[in-house]
């Protein structure tokens, strides 16, 4: 395993193995690819009632969703937002989304948890959806277009079900700022 440099990140997406749209050679940094903030958002209404993970009608009651130029995040909200870019990732690369320094001295984490992207996401080509949360004290404004993260590539071994071939990949060319899908999870022990 190893991280892409600049000049591997550009033949990858030379050679058409590793889709960027839109692709701009300037956001290439040394070791990641800088990724922007789309104009799509969306969150929960402040509510009472409680979600449940596994009842799709408590996790979509409420949400609310907004396409704008820019937004203002208060001190401890939590919105989705997406990257501008949607990616498409050969079968042997995985992507890890980091945020960008600047920002979190601001205190605005782009990524609670989910900054992994899996081997083989996604046929077609998708945003990644951001959970954007302001842990400071002041509200921050954010521009769609502007720098929210990087996105480094790993190369890996090939493997066997990349993420386009599992038949519960759930977020497989998901719209901007998805929201929570675990209701679709086959786990067991499930409801």
């Amino acid at each position: 395993m190893s991280i892409l440099v600049d000049h591997e990140i550009k033949q990858e997406v030379a050679e058409g193995k590793l889709i960027i749209e839109p692709y701009s050679e300037a956001l290439i940094q040394p070791n990641s690819y800088d990724v922007r903030l789309a104009d799509k958002f969306s969150w929960h209404e402040a509510a009472d009632q409680i979600i449940d993970p596994y009842d799709s009608e408590t996790v979509l009651n409420g949400l609310v969703h907004v396409t704008d130029d820019d937004i203002v995040i208060k001190p401890q909200q939590f919105i989705l937002g997406a990257t501008l870019e949607a990616f498409c990732l050969p079968d042997d690369i995985v992507g890890q989304l980091t945020g960008k320094s600047s920002l979190a001295r601001l205190g605005v984490m782009v990524h609670v948890t989910a900054g992994f992207i899996d081997a083989g996401f996604s046929h077609p080509p998708a945003q990644i959806t951001l959970e954007i949360v302001n842990v400071g004290n002041r509200p921050v404004r954010l521009h769609a277009g502007m720098s929210i993260a990087q996105m480094v590539f790993t190369r890996t071994a090939v493997c066997n079900t990349p993420y386009h071939r599992k038949p519960n990949a759930k977020y497989n060319g998901q719209p901007a700022a998805a929201h929570s899908r675990y209701y679709l999870n086959n786990t067991a022990g499930a409801k």
